[in-house]
């Protein structure tokens, strides 16, 4: 039997290839959801539907793109699946509007890999009793 740790680390390193996708250049982000081992969703933060894949300008990232796990949990919305129970791997730390979402869709668990320099995200998922780990990859 695998331990909850080795496939959340295997889920970490798949967000971490998806986030390749990603047409930023700044920051390259990916996101999985995960219900009974099987994923049911996938993101990367980039440009909405229809909008050029360009992320930035002038090294600044435009305010209508959109984060990994925003895109993940969208597209669970218009499936027709759901996310509760779920977790979400994701290669960088929530933000605060991302938070928002997390809970709002039912996610139980989020597996982060890499800090960021704001933390108040974090701390909305533990008030909301969401299991939070950092788990550093490679």
């Amino acid at each position: 039997m695998e331990t909850n740790s080795l496939l959340d680390r295997r889920y970490l390193r798949m967000a971490k290839i998806w986030a390749e996708n990603s047409y930023c250049k700044r920051r390259q982000v990916g996101a999985l959801i995960v219900k009974d081992k099987m994923i049911i969703s996938d993101g990367y933060n980039g440009t909405p539907s229809g909008f050029e894949n360009v992320c930035e300008e002038d090294g600044v990232t435009k305010p209508y793109v959109l984060h990994a796990e925003a895109n993940a949990i969208t597209k669970i919305a218009r499936s027709g699946n759901n996310a509760d129970g779920a977790t979400l791997y994701v290669t960088d730390e929530p933000c605060i509007e991302c938070s928002k979402l997390i809970i709002q869709s039912g996610i139980r668990r989020v597996i982060f890999a890499r800090e960021y320099r704001l933390h108040d995200g974090l701390e909305l998922l533990k008030r909301a009793k969401i299991d939070v780990q950092f788990l550093p990859t490679e």
